[in-house]
């Protein structure tokens, strides 16, 4: 997935989930953060962060926080991302191959999940996760408690029982990463999940991905550790 009129800026602060200010071209500017996430391990004062511009001029922000450098390493953290790259790998045959349908926020229960795909046969529920939060190369997931997170893995649980596949991929919006592991520290609950589904037999996926000043796309699989 590409970005347009993506500019360089300098992180100032974050007053709220949903706002930053960031200096660009000598200015402070309110923007948008595309992550609702605590992130507090990326938005640090003073460090680069990737801006998309945006033309529409009924918004309150003209930018959208879209990524942070963290050291030497390029971090996307736009949340609406992984979808849409998870979305376009799919397509284009990355992970299915004669592929019928793949629809977008398809309802199963009480859930929504993110995809649904037909393919050879098969009738498969995907739900994705974006994840930026990294340590000493080790990924994790979630980066706060999530009950949201725990009703989806319990809902794909279901639809294995009901005879569907059913798929959780995390992509983690990075690349050169050692393995991905869930957040048990932060919330034992969703690794507990996790770990239930993957012996029910939902597929658990992790991915990584080539990260650029104006695009993101999925670039291979990432180790993933349940235990």
């Amino acid at each position: 997935m590409k970005y347009n009129k993506v500019k360089t800026g300098i992180f100032r602060s974050r007053p709220n989930r949903f706002i930053a200010y960031a200096e660009v071209d000598g200015e402070v500017k309110t923007c948008h953060v595309k992550n609702t996430g605590r992130c507090k391990e990326l938005l640090i004062p003073g460090v680069t962060v990737y801006l998309e511009e945006q033309d529409n001029p009924n918004r309150k922000t003209k930018y959208d926080l879209i990524g942070v450098q963290k050291g030497n390493r390029m971090i996307n953290m736009d949340s609406q991302a992984p979808n849409k790259v998870v979305y376009e790998w799919i397509k284009s045959g990355g992970l299915f191959s004669d592929i019928k349908l793949v629809k977008t926020e398809k309802t199963y229960g009480n859930s929504r999940f993110d995809l649904y795909v037909e393919a050879e046969n098969r009738q498969i529920y995907i739900e994705v996760k974006g994840v930026t939060l990294e340590e000493e190369g080790i990924v994790r997931f979630p980066d706060a408690p999530t009950e949201r997170g725990v009703k989806h893995v319990r809902e794909l649980i279901a639809c294995v029982e009901e005879g569907y596949e059913a798929y959780i991929i995390f992509v983690v919006q990075m690349k050169g990463v050692k393995y991905f592991e869930p957040n048990n520290i932060t919330h034992p609950a969703f690794g507990q999940a996790l770990k239930e589904a993957e012996e029910k037999g939902v597929h658990i996926l992790a991915v990584d991905c080539d990260v650029e000043v104006d695009q993101l796309n999925i670039r291979k699989n990432v180790m993933v550790k349940l235990q």
